[in-house]
Parts: C-alpha cells; structure tokens; sequence
C-alpha cells in the first residue's frame, strides 16, 4: 500500500530523471531530428525539478551530432571568407566562462583564459581556428539560475596539419579539455568533432527559448539526446545537467563511491598509448561531481583508449551472468575476464550513450528503471524514459519494445540499421581469446595451497578494524553474512 497523508499525493509521484532518444536510419541529418528531441523533451517536463522559483529548473539538455551546415554559416558570417575544414576534421565545443559580472579578484578575464586555452591547445598540436559568443536570451531564468549562469562562448580547434580526424582528433581534444579543466578551471560541455552539446539550469521549455541556436533553421542531426534532470544525489548547478559527453541517465550508480576509489587507486598504473601520457590529465573523475558525470568521464577515457563504445559501456555495465548456465562460455568469458579490469556500475541505472555515430541504452542487471523504444516504417527511431513522448501514429509503427535488464539497444546510422543485443555481444566475445587468457592467467582461489591460519587477540583485531576503518555496521551488515554464506551481500537504494 502506498501511503497518502497530508499534502503528499501517491498519485502524483514521478520518480528520477527523464531522459529521449531519437535518431533516423535514413543516413542524412535533418531539422525534423532536433525538432522531435525537443518535443521529446518539452514532454518530460514532468520528469524534472525546479526549486521554489519554477523559472530555475534542476537542469535540461541536448546533444547532437556536429551540425555542419549551420558552423559554417555562422563562422563564416564572423570571419568572412574563412573556410572550416570537412566534417569531422575539425572540433567544436562549448565552454562556460565565469559570467562577466562575477566579483573578486581571482575572476579571469575572458581574454586572459582564452589565451591560456589557445596555448594550451598548440601544446596538444591543435590551433584554435575561431570563438564564438554563443547568443543567449536568459529574460525567462529565475533568480537563481541567472545568478549563477556562465558566459557561453563556443570555439572550434583545427589540426594544421590537416592529418587528424575522427577519434584521432577527438583524443588531442580529450587532451586539451582535460588540461583546460585542471589547469584553468575551465569547464567544457562538449569538445569534439563528432557531438555537439547545449545545456544548463533550465526546465525543459526553456532551453531552446535560451540557446538561440537550437532553433537555427539548418541546425541539423541524425540524432538527438535529450535529458530532463531531477537532482538527487548533488544540488542543480550548470555544469552538472544532462546530457554528459557521452551520456544521459536516468536513474543512481549506488556504487559509486566504491567506483571512484577503484578508479583514483589504478590511476597511477593507467597507460593509454593512444592518449599519451595520462598524468596532466589526472584526476580522471572530477570531485564534487554527480554520478553521472563520473560514469561519463570514466566511460570516455574506456572509450578513447581504444575500445568501442559498446564495449566500454559493457565493462561498466555488464548483465547478471555469474549464474546463468545458458549463456554462451565466450560471453561469459568477455564479463570474466573484465572483471578483472573493471567493477560493476550497479543502479538502478538507464544509461543512454552515443559517439555521434552510434546511439544506443542500455538497462543495468537490477532492471529497475523503464526504458521503451519505437521504430517506424521510414527509419524512425525513438527511445524513452517513458511512453508518450512523441505523438506517432500507430499504423507507421514496425517495432516497439522495452529495454530488459541487462540488455543493450543500438543504432548504427552510418550503417542506417538497428544491431541486436545478440549481434553485439557475440562479436565483442569474439574480438580476442577471453577464454583461454582466463585460464592461462586467472589463478582460482580454491587452487593456492593450504596457509596455516594465525591467532590474534580481540584487542589486535580490533586495533586493525579501527586502523582500516572498518565500522560495526560492516560487521554486522557485510563481514558477518559473508562468514556465514560464502557469498557477497548485496543491496540497492532508490
């Protein structure tokens, strides 16, 4: 029974995140695709939070792919006569500097920073190309997300060279936003040549009345993810609303704090040869940010390092498999052998990610949060928190289902096809000899020898406790069912 007293309503209850995809097999970007994504969102208003003023929202986003057509007009229009290189050998991002009016003397002026970003970019080998003042109208924000609101300028870095493109040049990107972030306290909410984010403290209906951009006539995409954020686990701020780099989520990582320690511990074993060297760009996760955020950064340093984006998503988020006889030994070994290199991300979770190129979700193993998807007869894809997102006719409808715990949802739109959670795990199970490094390398616990078992008094194993910090809540709640069962307690909030 669920419990209805006072002012608090039941039936009124709408619980985490709201977070939309949509994208067209069709292999062409449109207007149509970014339109859909911010009806998607205008609909999940629902899904957000606001404070007492119900101008300042928890937080509203999207995220597209990079739209070409539109950069090269409005570069060209402030540097007439420039010309942008092709699609993707070029990096667009946008920046929050400190607002104009921000008192105190360790403000730094936009110019000071702009300097210090473009050196350190020629450091990486890139040279800025252009900034951008991106036109805003903020006469609909509340008090508070005005007070707070950043300048939003947008640059673009080019290789002049000309040699870089794709994920080569989305690495020495990585590179110089990470630097950009430690160094100058500079955040990015994206950098890349393949996505393009918009975002902040807004409610759903007022992101694209804000950014003047997002209703540009030839700002197009194949794709576009939207997030409604509800702020649970940090408060609103402009840096921590959705969508992420790479991801939106509508859910909690309840393991997060275990996450993060395992992480900063493997930082100084971390090699990248594709990234160089990692040490100016440590930490990895940055403190003081939201789950998600980590989730994001830990997936894009997976995913620049050499792995696809379904793999990594995989290593963080794999399905319940220990005790599934039925499943393919190849796959298992997949999740066995990475393992090793990774911890569960458990939820409950919903995780929406793309590249640009490939977007997708997936739902962790406790399956507790819903995630439902259409398709339809010319190529339409949409995939939701919810149903009743985008109002589809149902004679146009050719597919539709829900997301299964553990299970992944892919659209490829360079191939213009849907992959299958089958088709996607089979062929990363069979990219390299899990199996037969399982064996060779993996030593079982039961196989060490017998070691001879040592006494200690009550006090010396309670000086340990205490030096290691342990609390009488973990003994209580985890060493003790662990003595008595052989097994790993488990538990989830939310």
């Amino acid at each position: 029974m669920s419990y209805r007293g006072g002012l608090y309503d039941p039936s009124a209850e709408h619980d985490s995140c709201g977070v939309a995809f949509v994208a067209t097999l069709r292999g062409t970007p449109g207007r149509d695709i970014v339109d859909a994504g911010l009806t998607a969102l205008r609909n999940l208003d629902h899904r957000g939070a606001v404070g007492a003023e119900e101008n300042s929202g928890d937080g509203a986003g999207i995220l597209t792919q990079i739209p070409d057509e539109f950069l090269r007009e409005v570069f060209g229009e402030i540097f007439p006569g420039s010309q942008l290189p092709p699609a993707g050998q070029y990096v667009v991002g946008l920046a929050f500097f400190p607002p104009a009016s921000a008192p105190g003397p360790e403000n730094v002026s936009r110019e000071t920073l702009e300097a210090a970003f473009t050196d350190i970019a020629h450091q990486e080998g890139l040279d800025v190309f252009a900034w951008r003042e991106v036109p805003v109208d903020p006469n609909d924000l509340g008090p508070t997300a005005r007070s707070t609101m950043p300048t939003f300028r947008q640059v673009v870095l080019i290789d002049p060279k000309g040699e870089l493109k794709g994920e080569d040049l989305d690495r020495r990107a990585y590179r110089i936003r990470k630097r950009a972030q430690h160094e100058l306290g500079l955040y990015f909410a994206s950098l890349s040549c393949q996505t393009l984010v918009y975002k902040g403290m807004l409610t759903t209906n007022q992101l694209q009345p804000f950014f003047l951009d997002l209703s540009h006539p030839k700002f197009a995409s194949e794709i576009a993810l939207v997030h409604s954020r509800f702020s649970t686990n940090t408060f609103p701020s402009w840096p921590l609303a959705q969508p992420m780099r790479y991801v939106a989520h509508n859910g909690e990582i309840n393991t997060i704090r275990g996450n993060r320690n395992w992480i900063a511990a493997r930082e100084g074993s971390l090699k990248a040869p594709l990234l160089g060297d990692l040490q100016p760009l440590l930490p990895v996760c940055t403190p003081g940010a939201s789950d998600s955020a980590t989730f994001d950064e830990v997936l894009e340093l997976l995913h620049l390092s050499g792995r696809s984006l379904p793999h990594a998503v995989l290593m963080m988020i794999p399905e319940a498999w220990e005790h599934n006889e039925e499943m393919d030994p190849a796959r298992k070994a997949f999740y066995d052998y990475h393992l090793n290199l990774m911890e569960p991300w458990d939820g409950p979770a919903a995780l929406t990610f793309t590249d640009g190129t490939l977007i997708g979700a997936v739902l962790d193993r406790n399956g507790l949060r819903p995630a439902r998807y259409w398709v339809t007869d010319d190529g339409f894809v949409v995939l939701a928190s919810e149903t009743g997102v985008l109002d589809i006719p149902a004679e146009k409808i050719v597919r539709k289902g829900r997301l299964e715990p553990g299970k992944m949802f892919l659209v490829d739109t360079k191939g213009q096809r849907i992959i299958e959670d089958s088709e996607i795990k089979a062929e990363l199970a069979a990219q390299k000899p899990y199996e037969k490094w399982l064996n060779d390398y993996q030593i079982p616990l039961e196989t060490l020898p017998k070691r001879e078992h040592i006494a200690h008094s009550p006090s010396s194993v309670e000086r340990r406790q205490r030096a290691f910090g342990y609390t009488r809540e973990e003994l209580r709640l985890i060493l003790t069912p662990m003595a008595n069962t052989g097994a790993e307690p488990l538990g989830a909030m939310g």
